[in-house]
């Protein structure tokens, strides 16, 4: 007989309904040695299955243990007991995989998300994490349909890349020198011209500058791939190894840009919360469970399900940098310096005030723009008639609630003379990005693009507090286990 999944049992039970079946899947729970809850991972569901006991030989039934794996064959019948509306009443139960509570780490109990990072092999087995990465695969899903359908090319940018998109110097060197006798020039520097690649390399930060290459031919693309960041940082919010979304267009500006992020952030949230409605109930749950004895202003000011109906419902209010700031200064926390940091017009803005733009003042996600020239990248496009003490350019970022900046973004320049002058003014050698300015030099028009952090909008959507909970293996500073 062949193996019929949950999902498809469930999703047809009049088909099955008094018919023989077999499945195969793990014990979530087993009640009165006779109700196993069994999941094979199709579905966040689990199906009944009631253990015949004159026919089941007892020395098998002990060892129907917490998650171990087992097969049983039976009879699909309509259920007479609370929560489901059929079961199967098993006539043969197979142990694929015992397992041994008194040494298995995860007991039948809640477990608390630290102690599951500490057990990250067996933690999908768990309802929480697996509604967590259930979403990921449907978010990663729709973010492939919604380029696609908008007539997107998905480019494969390099992970391996002598260039860094960012300026930040904190990126991971690739290299297959001699750790201990590297070859050396003659001022005493490694000569990387004797590495692989004849220079030295990196794990790359970004695929923007490699996606504006196709832009500028395809007239639309994304990259959808891992980036990497050697900073030392060990916060809830980053990660060292993380997944970046970047679409880059051609004859955007920065108001084009910013209208295809919002649609596209709320077009991904709208299909889970269409097609991930059981898992996002698990999640649900637990944020009230884990909330129930905080004090109520420290509570989430919407359930996590309520939240994400309020994002794709509402437009994300559109600030400039320096309105942002005005807000921020004329607080009633920023006079009671309640804030951390104190900021001034040129300075970045923290995580803090982020946060407070978007959970205090607005209230829903908020779009802020035109930041310093001082404070962004060198391929940002600057605006004209900006104050010289005062230069801006068409950057933008958009502030969720609870992880504040999800997609950073901005109109490049596609002024040749603009972006060779601003080049020299950070330290970029202009000559060792030709191609890069060769973009503008023949053919080049405006352009736009932006990047979005695939695990802060995963966070987001799961109602997760640490980031390294939504990505199967994490990657952090002294954590590479796998």
């Amino acid at each position: 007989m062949k193996r019929i999944e949950v999902a498809e049992l469930l999703s047809n039970e009049d088909k099955y309904i008094d018919q023989p079946v077999k499945l195969s899947g793990w014990v979530k729970a087993f009640r009165n040695n006779q109700f196993i809850a069994l999941s094979d991972g199709t579905t966040m569901k689990t199906i009944q299955v009631v253990v015949n006991n004159e026919s089941i030989d007892e020395s098998l039934i002990k060892r129907i243990g917490f998650h171990a794996c087992i097969q049983i064959m039976g009879t699909v019948k309509k259920s007479l007991g609370k929560g489901q509306s059929i079961e199967i009443v098993a006539d043969n139960v197979l142990i694929l995989g015992d397992n041994d509570l008194g040494t298995y780490p995860l007991q039948p109990k809640r477990q608390t998300l630290e102690f599951l990072r500490e057990q990250a092999h067996f933690r999908m087995r768990t309802n929480t994490m697996s509604a967590v990465f259930r979403i990921r695969h449907a978010m990663a899903f729709a973010v492939h349909n919604y380029f696609n359908s908008n007539g997107y090319h998905y480019l494969h940018s390099p992970i391996i890349t002598g260039s860094d998109a960012e300026g930040a110097g904190e990126m991971f060197r690739v290299t297959t020198l001699d750790a201990k006798q590297p070859p050396l020039t003659d001022d005493g520097k490694v000569d990387f011209s004797e590495d692989f690649f004849g220079k030295a390399t990196n794990l790359t930060v970004s695929g923007q500058l490699q996606a504006e290459i196709g832009a500028l031919a395809l007239g639309k693309v994304y990259t959808f791939g891992p980036t990497f960041r050697a900073e030392n940082s060990n916060t809830t919010r980053h990660l060292s190894e993380f997944w970046m979304i970047e679409p880059e267009m051609a004859f955007f500006d920065i108001h084009d840009n910013m209208d295809l992020a919002e649609n596209f952030l709320q077009s991904i949230i709208k299909y889970v919360l269409e097609n991930c409605k059981d898992e996002l109930e698990v999640l649900d749950a637990r944020i009230i469970e884990t909330e129930k004895n905080m004090k109520k202003e420290l509570r989430r000011p919407m359930g996590l399900i309520e939240s994400l109906e309020f994002v794709t419902s509402h437009e994300f209010e559109r600030i400039t940098y320096t309105e942002a700031l005005q807000i921020i200064m004329n607080s009633k926390p920023y006079k009671k310096k309640k804030f951390e940091y104190m900021v001034t017009w040129g300075d970045d803005l923290h995580s803090e005030h982020e946060r407070y733009l978007v959970e205090k003042h607005f209230k829903k996600p908020v779009i802020v723009r035109d930041y310093p020239k001082s404070i962004k990248a060198f391929y940002m496009r600057e605006n004209e008639g900006t104050e010289p003490d005062k230069k801006t350019v068409a950057a933008m970022d958009i502030l969720f609630p609870g992880i504040g900046e999800v997609v950073g973004g901005s109109q490049r320049e596609e002024r040749l003379d603009k972006l060779v002058e601003r080049m020299e003014e950070v330290g970029i050698e202009p000559a060792e990005m030709q191609w890069y300015l060769d973009l503008r030099k023949f053919g080049g028009c405006p352009h736009s693009g932006f990047g979005l952090g695939f695990e802060r909008i995963v966070q987001y959507v799961t109602g997760m507090g640490n980031i390294r909970d939504v990505i199967p293996f994490p990657r952090a500073p002294k954590t590479a286990e796998f």
